[in-house]
């Protein structure tokens, strides 16, 4: 086993709605992506921070209805038309706040979108209110749409995404390190992904398996040592 070997194993991120853990922090996310009929004027913003499970749950919705996904940054270089013509996702919208080409790219997008009669769904990590959007017309439209937030975790949340972090690198440690994880480290998605990663490079370089000795080490030097 990858854990037993401390082996170079390629990461497999897997995003299928069986993998989604469902807690009180992204039951209502869930709900407004399982009711996307309902949507109002076919258009939804979901946002949540890093790892909170954003591109996972958009990953759902454009399973379960076909849709194709995009990052907004590339919106200049795709043919909108195309696009409008089925259901969408737009990732990372605060990405592309202050560049006019791609503003104008996703401002045309998306009255062309619901003009067609097709779902949106567009995601931020921040509410919508701090993307800092500068073309008017488009930030009106982004603020009047209906949106849903991802909350922050609740510990039993940060333990599934922890052991899913490890699976997703087809690593299987010892019962007692993720308990072990959760009493130490700072309560946030960011912050479990940043340690499972920091975790899986000490057990590569150091040529061991990720014990609870080696989860010691790496949070006894913190995020910032190198």
């Amino acid at each position: 086993m990858a854990e037993q070997l401390g082996l170079s194993l390629p990461s497999r991120t897997v995003r299928g709605r069986e993998s989604f853990f469902v807690a009180p922090s992204n039951s209502m996310a869930l709900a407004m992506i399982d009711g996307w009929q309902g949507w109002p004027l076919g258009k939804l913003v979901l946002t949540g921070p890093e790892g909170s499970g954003k591109t996972h749950l958009a990953h759902v919705w454009a399973d379960m209805v076909g849709a194709r996904i995009i990052a907004a940054r590339d919106l200049v270089e795709a043919e909108i038309p195309t696009l409008a013509a089925a259901p969408l996702v737009v990732e990372d919208l605060p990405d592309i706040a202050g560049d006019a080409a791609r503003e104008g790219a996703l401002f045309h997008l998306h009255n062309l979108t619901l003009a067609e009669g097709q779902p949106l769904l567009m995601t931020g990590s921040e509410p919508v209110a701090g993307w800092h959007i500068a073309l008017p017309d488009l930030r009106s439209r982004l603020e009047g749409t209906t949106a849903v937030a991802l909350e922050p975790p609740d510990d039993t949340l940060l333990q599934a995404l922890l052991v899913k972090l490890l699976a997703d690198r087809q690593l299987t440690p010892k019962p007692n390190l993720v308990p072990y994880l959760l009493g130490r480290m700072d309560r946030s998605f960011a912050a479990a992904i940043d340690l499972i990663n920091r975790l899986d490079a000490a057990s590569l370089a150091r040529k061991r398996p990720i014990t609870r000795a080696l989860a010691a080490e790496v949070l006894d030097k913190g995020p910032d040592a190198t």
